[in-house]
């Protein structure tokens, strides 16, 4: 089979060779058209047209494939040109749809920036931004006599008496001279601030990260009548924030009141030293849990997962208990929804890895208050708590800090220890 244009350049050349048409030529009439000679039907662009498709003949015809495989192959060739420009023509559409429907969800959603700096207003009233902290020391081992010998660090402090309204102004002032707890050589300090024998009333400075000599100028307010002042001792306790652990203790300064003058402001540095273990402030004496928090501002979603708790208290004869964990969420001292874990038998340690959702718009987030208790479940009498753990924005401490963690990261869940804390404390 002879490809097509060499069959047209044979008949090309078989009219050039007829002697009737060399004899029109030489008349001056183009054959088979009537016209002028040298003249085409499409004149000079006619020609140039020509031209052109007799050399793209010649180079098709160089190709060792027949004509209609090279036809196939322009068509498919086309038809992948189309395909291709469809489907960037469909994404340019999707992504306009997109854009679009984007700004009407927009319209009364809730701005993550301003939840992120409400989570920093209320950062700031406990600790700078705190994270991925190294682990504390670890807690295990005999490093009593090895405290003793070590130097803690010193505090600087100063109280002042209202005699009149009877009250007590302390001022955690600065610390110098910290041991390093963390793996990094350094410390994430805070003060904790409380008075002895009762403790009911506790405050905590912020958290000053990987500093071994931080600076406070923070003060508390007590309310002890004078005739009272004598039998009280004030506490200072230094402790190395840990988010994903119980807090080390670093040491304590204790200040007996009845052997200060008052009279005056007293500003002093004293020394650190050992925490005392037996029922000091170092060990936990109810246990301590570790839970997530995390909250979705555009769908007014707040999720809390129970993952465990540790060194629970023995509330059984047997010395174990039968711990589960009660979620409440109040809103102005009245409780909205409460949620409960499954019982764990006979253990101090329960691990739970549970989750429990609660709508609060975020209208409410700044209003609502959630207690996250510790129970002793007992099947012939009523449950007994262990503790407790009271997180929101009117909270202190721990649970103001996890809160205000929580708010400043919005969506992403956010894991901390907590320390359990006596059923009639923050009351």
């Amino acid at each position: 089979m002879e490809p097509v244009g060499y069959i047209m350049r044979k008949l090309m050349e078989g009219d050039a060779g007829d002697p009737a048409v060399q004899e029109t030529e030489q008349r001056g009439v183009a054959p088979a058209t009537g016209a002028p000679a040298g003249v085409t039907e499409g004149g000079k662009g006619g020609t140039v047209l020509n031209q052109f498709g007799d050399k793209i003949m010649e180079e098709l015809n160089k190709l060792p494939l027949p004509m209609w495989a090279i036809i196939l192959i322009a068509i498919v060739a086309g038809l992948l040109l189309l395909c291709c420009c469809g489907c960037i023509c469909v994404k340019c559409c999707c992504k306009k749809k997109k854009k679009k429907e984007g700004k009407k969800g927009l319209k009364g959603a809730v701005d993550l920036k301003s939840v992120q700096m409400l989570g920093a207003a209320y950062k700031e009233k406990v600790q700078p931004d705190v994270e991925d902290l190294d682990n504390g020391a670890d807690e295990d081992g005999d490093t009593d006599s090895v405290k003793s010998e070590i130097k803690l660090g010193k505090l600087q402090f100063s109280l002042d008496y209202d005699f009149q309204e009877g009250k007590l102004n302390v001022t955690v002032a600065q610390a110098a001279d910290l041991p390093g707890m963390d793996f990094s050589g350094t410390s994430d300090p805070y003060v904790k601030v409380y008075l002895l024998p009762d403790k009911k009333k506790k405050y905590e400075t912020k958290v000053h990260r990987k500093t071994l000599n931080p600076v406070f100028n923070e003060t508390f307010t007590f309310k002890v009548p004078y005739s009272e002042i004598a039998s009280k001792t004030l506490v200072f306790a230094i402790f190395d924030f840990d988010r994903f652990s119980r807090h080390d203790q670093i040491g304590e300064v204790k200040v007996k009141l009845s052997q200060v003058d008052l009279g005056s402001v007293v500003e002093e540095w004293r020394d650190l030293q050992s925490a005392e273990v037996p029922g000091g402030e170092g060990k936990s004496e109810l246990g301590d849990i570790c839970f997530s928090l995390r909250y979705v501002p555009t769908a007014g979603k707040l999720t809390v997962v129970i993952l465990e708790a540790k060194n629970l208290k023995k509330m059984d004869v047997g010395g174990l208990s039968d711990p589960y964990v009660k979620i409440s969420l109040y809103m102005n001292n009245k409780r909205m929804k409460k949620k409960k874990t499954t019982i764990k038998k006979r253990t101090l340690n329960p691990y739970y890895n549970e989750s429990f959702g609660f709508e609060v718009p975020f209208e409410q987030i700044q209003k609502v208050t959630l207690v996250v208790t510790v129970v002793d479940y007992d099947r012939m009498g009523s449950s007994e708590p262990i503790g407790k753990v009271v997180l929101g924005c009117n909270a202190t401490g721990a649970g103001l800090r996890h809160w205000s963690d929580m708010l400043a990261s919005p969506r992403r869940p956010i894991a901390q220890w907590h320390t359990l804390q006596d059923m009639d404390e923050g009351k």
